[in-house]
C-alpha cells in the first residue's frame, strides 16, 4: 500500500508544484456530457476525441487493474501568459515559449514513479501527459486540486490556470485520498467568455472547437476559416483576463523559463525564417507541433 505523504513528498523532489491523489474510477457524469458535446459535432477537426470514451472515464480501462491517480501540477506561468499588445501580429501561448512540456514532465514522473518503486519495489503503473485518452482535469478535481472554470480549463487555488498536468496511474491503493476540490470559485464572472474574441465558448465548459483560435493554430485544422486575432500558435484570451490568473505568481520551475521571445520577432523576421533557423532555434518546443510552414500561414 502507498503511503499519501510519501507520494506527496515524491512529488516535491521530482519538482512538481502540486499533487493530488484519487482513487480510480468511473465517471459516468462526465463521460454522458463529452458525448453530448461530440454529438453537437463540437470537436470539429479533432477526430481522435471520438474514439476510446469509455476509456477517457475510467482510468481502469486505460490501465488494467488501475486503483490510484496520482496527479501532478507544475506551474508554467511567465511574462507572456499576461497578454500581448493589441497590435501584435505574432502571438504564441506562453507555455509554448519553453521547452515542450511533454518531454520534461514525462521525466519528471518517470523520477516520481522511480521514487515510489524504492519503496516498493513491485509497484506497476504508467505515466501520462496529455497525449492518451485521459480526462485529467476531471481526476484534478477528484485529486483536490482546483475546479473546472467555464473555459473548461482547471484552476488551482495557488496558481489558476496556468499549470501543466502530468499522471501515474498505479496498480496499488493508497493508504488514504485526497479531498475531491467541491464547488467552484468563479462566482459570477464570465470574463472568459466574454474576452473569447471568436465565441468558441458558447456555454460555461462548453468549447466549440471549430472556432477556437487554439485549435486553428496547434491542431488539425478545421474546415472554417476564423480570424486569428495575431495569434501564431495557440491563444491565451480567456486564460489573460482571468482574475485568478491575474493574481498567480510566476513559474519558479527553471525547467519553464521561456528560450525564446515572441515579442523579439515580428512578422517578417517569421516569415524570413529557414527551416534550418527554425530547427536550431524553436526545435525543443512545442512550435514544432505546426511547423514553420503553418506558423507563417498564420501571419496577416
Amino acid at each position: 500500500m502507498l503511503a499519501l505523504c510519501d507520494i506527496k513528498r515524491c512529488a516535491a523532489d521530482a519538482g512538481f508544484d502540486l499533487c493530488g491523489v484519487a482513487r480510480c474510477r468511473h465517471f459516468a457524469d462526465n463521460e454522458a456530457q463529452f458525448r453530448d458535446w461530440l454529438q453537437h459535432g463540437y470537436q470539429s477537426s479533432l477526430g481522435y476525441m471520438e474514439r476510446n470514451a469509455e476509456k477517457r472515464f475510467d482510468p481502469r480501462r486505460l490501465v488494467e487493474q488501475a486503483r490510484t491517480a496520482v496527479v501532478c501540477a507544475v506551474a508554467y506561468k511567465n511574462r507572456f501568459s499576461e497578454g500581448y499588445p493589441p497590435d501584435c501580429r505574432t502571438k504564441v501561448a506562453s507555455y509554448a515559449c519553453n521547452k515542450d512540456y511533454h518531454t520534461t514532465i514525462r521525466k519528471m514522473l518517470q523520477r516520481l514513479f522511480a521514487a515510489l518503486r524504492e519503496r516498493q519495489p513491485n509497484l506497476e503503473g504508467r505515466a501520462f501527459v496529455d497525449t492518451a485518452p485521459l480526462a485529467e482535469k476531471r481526476l484534478a478535481v477528484e485529486a483536490g486540486l482546483g475546479w473546472i472554470g467555464r473555459q473548461s480549463l482547471l484552476i488551482t487555488p495557488q496558481y489558476g490556470s496556468f499549470v501543466l498536468l502530468g499522471e501515474l496511474l498505479l496498480c496499488d491503493e493508497a493508504d488514504a485520498y485526497d479531498t475531491p476540490f467541491e464547488g467552484s470559485r468563479c462566482g459570477t464572472c464570465r470574463a472568459c467568455m466574454e474576452h473569447c474574441p471568436t465565441g468558441a465558448i458558447v456555454a460555461p465548459h462548453v468549447i466549440d472547437t471549430n472556432r477556437c483560435i487554439s485549435c486553428h493554430t496547434v491542431e488539425r485544422e478545421p474546415t472554417t476559416q476564423i480570424d486569428l486575432h495575431g495569434w501564431i500558435f495557440g491563444c491565451e484570451e480567456c486564460q489573460s483576463c482571468c482574475p485568478h490568473n491575474r493574481q498567480a505568481p510566476f513559474h519558479t520551475h527553471p525547467a519553464f523559463d521561456p528560450v525564446f521571445d515572441p515579442l523579439a520577432a515580428g512578422p517578417e523576421a517569421w516569415r524570413s525564417m529557414t527551416e534550418a533557423q527554425f530547427v536550431e532555434r524553436l526545435g525543443e518546443t512545442p512550435l514544432t507541433r505546426s511547423g514553420l510552414a503553418r506558423i507563417k500561414k498564420n501571419i496577416y
